[in-house]
């Protein structure tokens, strides 16, 4: 027998822990997030707490220092437990 892990239950394993999350991107910005997550709740709102808000523009990165923050979770794309972010990730060759 197999085992199964659902979506809730493994965000629900990140509680209290550190989480990047990647949202959809809106025109002419998009948006990330870095932070403690507090909680959720059956439609992916989370609660994240110590956060860290990267808005990449046309202009640059813009980095924001924030308490807490709630998510929409119709807004969340990506979510990478235990990550700190774009500054964390490591960064690949090109392929030849």
């Amino acid at each position: 027998m197999s085992s199964h892990v659902l979506p809730l239950e493994l965000i629900d394993r990140c509680i209290g822990s550190r989480i990047w999350i990647i949202m959809k991107a809106a025109v002419g910005s998009e948006r990330e997030f870095v932070g403690t997550l507090r909680g959720f709740d059956d439609f992916g709102n989370m609660l994240l707490d110590d956060v860290t808000e990267y808005e990449f523009t046309p202009e640059g990165k813009k980095l924001t220092k924030l308490d807490s923050i709630l998510l929409n979770g119709t807004n969340i794309c990506m979510l990478v437990p235990g990550s700190e972010g774009p500054d964390a990730a490591p960064v690949y060759p090109p392929n030849k």
